[in-house]
């Protein structure tokens, strides 16, 4: 008889290699087959709501880590929502308009921008948009996220406009919407203003100049002469200037050098003068700067005045003191001259070239101007002193190139007027990491007014007619009319159609006696698109909520999407469209490092899906701690797929030895299991708890640490270890076997359920081979349930002290591997010299435990001080490890001194001779 063929050994048909990459398709076409999104909505629809709202990506090019770490963390999210007890629906959605396609277009497609209308510009545009969403929804779901793929939201659908076009027009009605002539972000390179959230921040070298105002009228103060001392770093703006700021509260001092007289902060003075080389200055006065109001001074290269007026900005953190002030080029500088009645004087075109209104220097591009006017302030005698620094500038973040601060006509949203309502709203969301509120509350405690405009063609028209008296024209008739046009025909008709067209039937207004009407060219930020998806999506769907329970996104959404779409939802409804913020940081390669093509250190997703599979990509999610920056690379990613193996591993076994289990007539009553296996099933309870808390604070790093150690240590290292002695060679209805695999089946169903969130496809995989489960998916079911079990702290903590003191016995085994006593630890024979609480310890336990230690003979002798010299001394007591002595079963492959006793099996120990006499007769 071949004794193999007695053995009850596992039998699955999941295989042990995952094959990820070429098995997630099928297993994804199979969802698509069977509409599983639609079946776990039925399934849920009776359920209260968790929204988590889509934010959009842009719709350009191939996904990147980022994107996958994101959306990644939303499906693990909603996956669990819909199992535990919520109705989790998710819209994916994109970003569409905006600078970004316009040049693909221009650029790459070589698309000839000025020889076609704006209309026809803009088809373009969105066929472009189209075909990226295509491209990314496939990356997407190849990810295995699971939504609406089939009816996304999209920010150029005729629905989602029209909304827009409804939270502009209720943003005006209560009056915060205007139109002003304002310094604003401006990018030459683009030929738009910017929204603060546009705007980065690199390092760019400019000139530092010093320069002289002469004074005209010093107020009995200054001397008609003296030379009031200004600092910039931007001589272009030096043909702008109207004034010179000081503080009202500061001490200035005129400083006497070979006769000449400069001023300067107090201060500063010390600073300045070793900076401009003057030898022997003498400090001839000093007052303070209140005492300068309304002084005036020579412009260097016009000579018209330049206004000394009072400003509570000033600082003496760098410069003189004497702050340069244009008001068409600063924000401060524009206050200020608003407040002392000067003109908006902006002498820079859209291209970023000077105009008539800087002679000497109208044709030149404002960089290259610097030079110039640095030399006609030299020939001037004004100069006081040139050289270059490296700061930190504001850049055009999609052209990468340096932006200006340029007075302009915009459209903006006046902050200003709801601020304290936006501030409320921050105090009220729930903010993971908490130290998103502090972020958040500072930039909408600091920003100033939201320039809503921009000079662009791809995208939403501002909704604005005018008079022939040029008088803005937004109504709630207007808007109505305009949106409801949107709804049907898409926003393109905005630039198909003439303003009297676009306009309500019989529309007449008191400024256009004649009835004529134009319309506003200008589209809306790209900002107010997405940040409007609160009424466009959340309002418009009959699936979703507002406010959502979620918004998910990288920690740069502070100053955009959570930003805007707090701005837009208060103003139109007085809360925030989100009850929590969860954030996360950027996917850097495994050395800490940013990404880039030109370091060759990018990480694509597709490529990790080709080469492991989705499921390891998630894994890698779940396994970071997301709301920092996280390091990806092909290193890490093989540590993820060994823990991957270990769990998929798990599966099997567990599967593979439940073939001859039917859950109905074979479970064993949990008090009536033995404790060891009440142990095992009293740290699955506390794992199911663990895990769906960890999932509801959204800590997935924890589910995956508690996953892999449950595996790893309480199932693998233990208990599944010494558990084949008992479900592969007892006979099939063993009361230990079947009580074993009561365990084995309640920790599968528990596993494969807890893990479906982060792994569904090898989880649905494995779903297909449970015999005793009625659905289809897992996706279809309940995260599990812990149970009570009686005793459960005393049968703990006795096998907590247990896995203690085993570790001991597992250390001298070891050892004794090593000096090569022994092979195998099931040819080894155990001699326990125990402290007395070991030994108590170990009596109590009416398990076998030379069965538990996986070893042929176990005793337990003495006390330490009476074990022999080559007994090894640890904290259970001293262990005397030896061969066992005997001959090895050929079946269960202990070594016993009673192999041989029965005559039909002589090459098995009583224990198989027993089972394979009743069970296997010949």
């Amino acid at each position: 008889m071949d004794y193999k063929d007695t053995l009850l050994m596992p039998q699955t048909d999941f295989p042990m290699r995952g094959n990820l990459p070429n098995k997630e398709p099928e297993i994804q076409k199979v969802w698509e087959e069977q509409g599983i999104y639609k079946q776990v909505q039925e399934r849920t629809k009776d359920r209260p709501k968790f929204v988590l709202h889509d934010g959009p990506p842009y719709a350009n090019g191939d996904i990147h880590m980022g994107h996958a770490l994101n959306k990644i963390l939303k499906d693990m999210i909603v996956r669990y929502k819909s199992m535990n007890g919520f109705n989790a629906p998710y819209v994916p959605g994109w970003d569409t308009h905006g600078l970004p396609i316009e040049t693909a277009l221009t650029k790459n497609k070589k698309v000839k921008r000025k020889e076609m209308s704006v209309a026809d510009f803009r088809k373009l545009c969105e066929e472009y948009a189209w075909k990226q969403i295509k491209g990314q929804k496939e990356q997407f779901k190849r990810l295995g996220v699971r939504g609406d793929w089939e009816n996304p939201y999209v920010t150029l659908k005729p629905e989602y406009e029209a909304n827009q076009i409804l939270v502009f027009g209720e943003m005006a009605k209560k009056g915060y919407i205007y139109k002003g002539l304002k310094p604003v972000y401006w990018s030459p390179s683009s030929e738009s203003a910017l929204a603060e959230a546009e705007i980065e921040y690199q390092d760019k070298r400019s000139p530092s100049i010093y320069v002289a105002f002469e004074v005209k009228d010093g107020k009995g103060v200054l001397n008609a002469g003296d030379k009031i001392v200004i600092w910039t770093t931007t001589p272009w703006t030096i043909p702008a200037n109207l004034g010179i700021a000081v503080h009202p509260e500061l001490e200035y001092s005129v400083v006497e050098v070979d006769g000449a007289r400069y001023v300067a902060a107090s201060a500063l003075v010390e600073e300045v003068t070793k900076t401009l080389a003057f030898e022997d200055a003498q400090v001839v006065k000093t007052f303070k700067g209140k005492e300068l109001d309304h002084a005036v001074a020579a412009h260097p290269l016009y000579g018209r005045d330049s206004l000394i007026m009072l400003g509570d900005h000033v600082t003496t953190d760098a410069g003189t003191g004497c702050v340069h002030t244009a008001p068409g080029h600063g924000e401060d500088d524009f206050i200020i001259g608003q407040h002392y009645g000067l003109d908006v004087l902006c002498p820079v075109d859209e291209k970023g070239n000077m105009t008539s209104e800087a002679p000497g220097f109208e044709g030149l591009f404002y960089d290259e101007a610097n030079k110039s006017i640095t030399e006609n302030l030299q020939e001037k005698g004004a100069l006081l002193k040139l050289e270059f620094i490296t700061h930190s500038y504001p850049h055009d973040w999609r052209t990468k190139k340096p932006t200006i601060f340029r007075a302009t006509a915009q459209w903006f949203a006046s902050i200003k007027d709801f601020r304290s309502d936006l501030l409320e709203a921050v105090k009220e969301t729930k903010w993971i990491p908490a130290w998103g509120e502090t972020r958040l509350y500072n930039m909408v405690r600091d920003r100033g007014d939201w320039c809503i405009s921009r000079q662009r063609a791809w995208g939403v028209p501002i909704p604005v007619f005018y008079a022939e008296d040029g008088e803005p024209i937004i109504t709630d008739e207007t808007i109505a009319h305009v949106s409801s046009l949107f709804r049907e025909h898409g926003s393109n008709i905005w630039f198909e159609k003439e303003a009297a067209e676009l306009l309500p039937e019989g529309f007449t207004h008191p400024g256009s006696p004649n009835g004529t009407f134009t319309k506003e060219q200008d589209i809306m930020d790209v900002w107010f698109d997405s940040g409007s998806s609160h009424q466009g999506v959340l309002e418009e769907r009959d699936d979703l909520v507002r406010p959502a329970d979620l918004y998910l996104e990288g920690s740069d959404q502070y100053r955009g999407w959570f930003n805007s779409s707090l701005s837009t939802a208060v103003a139109v409804t007085g809360k925030a469209p989100y009850k929590g913020i969860l954030s996360h940081g950027f996917a850097l390669d495994g050395n800490g490092r940013k990404m880039s093509k030109s370091l060759g250190n990018v990480v694509v997703p597709a490529k990790v899906m080709k080469q492991l599979g989705a499921d390891i990509l998630r894994l890698w999610v779940s396994s970071v701690d997301y709301q920092a920056d996280v390091r990806v690379s092909d290193d890490i990613l093989k540590q993820v797929a060994e823990v991957y193996r270990k769990i998929r591993n798990t599966f099997r076994f567990l599967h593979g030895n439940l073939a001859d289990f039917d859950p109905a007539k074979d479970s064993v009553a949990h008090e009536n299991l033995r404790e060891v296996d009440q142990y095992i099933l009293i740290k699955l309870n506390q794992l199911i708890d663990k895990v769906k808390t960890a999932y509801d604070n959204y800590e997935f790093a924890s589910i995956y640490h508690s996953i892999h150690n449950f595996c790893a240590i309480e199932l693998s290292s233990f208990y599944l270890d010494f558990a084949k002695d008992v479900v592969y060679i007892e006979h099939v209805d063993h009361k230990d076997r079947r009580a074993m695999q009561t365990v084995f089946y309640e920790t599968l169903l528990a596993l494969v359920k807890l893990t479906a969130p982060i792994l569904p496809h090898t989880t649905d995989e494995i779903w297909k081979h449970l015999s005793f489960v009625s659905e289809k998916s897992v996706q279809l079911v309940d995260m599990p349930e812990s149970k009570t079990i009686d005793n459960a702290d005393q049968i703990e903590e006795k096998f907590d002290r247990f896995m203690k003191y085993r570790g001991d016995v597992l250390k001298a085994l070891e050892e004794a591997r090593n000096e090569k006593i022994i092979g195998k630890s099931s040819a080894a024979s155990v001699t326990m010299y125990p402290t007395q609480e070991t030994k108590a310890l170990f009596e109590s336990i009416n398990e076998d435990l030379k069965q538990l230690f996986i070893v042929s003979d176990w005793k337990v002798a003495g006390s330490p001080d009476q074990a022999p010299e080559e007994a090894l001394e640890y904290e259970a007591g001293k262990i005397l490890v030896t061969p066992a002595e005997g001959t090895t079963c050929q079946r269960c492959r202990m070594v016993s001194k009673e192999v041989g006793q029965d005559v039909n099996h002589p090459e098995l120990c009583p224990r198989c001779a027993d089972i394979v006499n009743k069970y296997y007769p010949a």
